[in-house]
């Protein structure tokens, strides 16, 4: 099962491994300098929100991260849970 905290574990570290902060990132995706910060990962009523797929796609195309590498990552940091 997919785990919100990992999901968004798995973004910050696409960033980091492409040596950009989260803003940075979103920028470059053509989205909102704030979209991909902690604060803005769940609702002011503490309900996870969770990437839209269209964001994802834009994320690994933005990255040149493939499906299979953003698994990989995201795997690592289900096993850690």
């Amino acid at each position: 099962m997919m785990h919100h905290a990992a999901l968004w574990a798995t973004v910050s570290r696409i960033a980091e491994i492409n040596n950009i902060s989260c803003s940075r990132l979103a920028r470059k995706c053509d989205l909102d300098p704030t979209t991909f910060n902690p604060s803005k990962r769940l609702s002011k009523y503490g309900q996870p929100r969770w990437i839209s797929t269209e964001t994802l796609v834009k994320v690994l195309i933005t990255t040149h991260t493939s499906p299979a590498e953003f698994a990989q990552i995201l795997q690592a940091f289900l096993d850690q849970e």
